[in-house]
């Protein structure tokens, strides 16, 4: 049983995949045991053969296939589902995040004696982005702190760390990964935060643009803001029942 399991989204990031798996490795050789999980998620490129091609000589990795494309939170929940770790890692298969950032992730919840520990969540620092996608990524920020009181500077970075069991148990929807901090915080999980690098691309091109993920927001927002007063008033609800019984 692997202390950690390491989920990777990946998208025709075929460039990338022998980078990130090497700098990944080195970061993992504190831990007892571990495991690498990329999802493909529905290339059109040949990352899925990269990635194969270096299982034989590595039996900690593991490759997960999307047939069609089902977005980050899709693969991440694949991911996450498919591995056999108590606690998950998360990194974006662009090689912006650096691999030498996880032990900040996992050294936390493997120390956790409280048993309420339930995410640590990268915030970046000095990000490595154009002005735009930085200031539309400030804003969304700015608008979705405000609305859900998460306490989070920066819920879009790749690097998170979590408990299995309790990131199962959370509502799935599509982007969820972009709300994971209050979503944890909904269900009554300590949350973390913890300040990581970021670099530019090593190679490739992003999968999406601000306009985008603007259109896509701020439904999600409003559905998270519901989803945060509903487990409110059903917490209510159970206790009230659990009185009169």
């Amino acid at each position: 049983m692997p202390t950690v399991s390491i989920v990777i989204p990946m998208k025709n990031e075929s460039e990338n995949v022998a980078v990130l798996l090497d700098e990944i490795a080195a970061a993992c050789d504190a831990l007892d045991s571990h495991e690498v999980i990329v999802v493909d998620d529905g290339s059109t490129d040949d990352t899925a053969a990269k990635v194969t091609a270096r299982m034989a000589a590595d039996p900690a990795l593991r490759l997960v296939r999307h047939a069609t494309s089902g977005g980050q939170s899709a693969a991440v929940h694949s991911g996450v589902l498919a591995a056999r770790a108590p606690v998950i890692c998360t990194l974006d298969g662009d090689g912006q995040n650096p691999p030498a950032e996880l032990p900040k992730l996992w050294a936390p919840l493997i120390a956790d004696t409280t048993g309420r520990l339930g995410l640590v969540a990268g915030q970046r620092v000095r990000r490595q982005d154009t002005l735009s996608k930085r200031w539309a990524s400030r804003f969304a920020n700015g608008l979705r702190s405000w609305l859900l009181k998460d306490g989070t500077r920066d819920t879009g970075c790749g690097l998170k760390g979590f408990r299995r069991d309790a990131f199962l148990r959370l509502p799935y929807f599509d982007h969820m990964h972009r709300y994971l901090p209050a979503l944890f915080k909904r269900d009554g999980w300590e949350v973390a935060l913890v300040d990581v690098a970021h670099r530019g691309r090593h190679a490739g091109t992003s999968k999406y643009n601000n306009l985008q993920r603007a259109l896509v927001g701020l439904h999600d927002l409003i559905g998270v803001a519901w989803l945060i007063r509903r487990r409110k008033k059903a917490s209510a609800t159970d206790a009230g029942a659990a009185d009169v019984g």
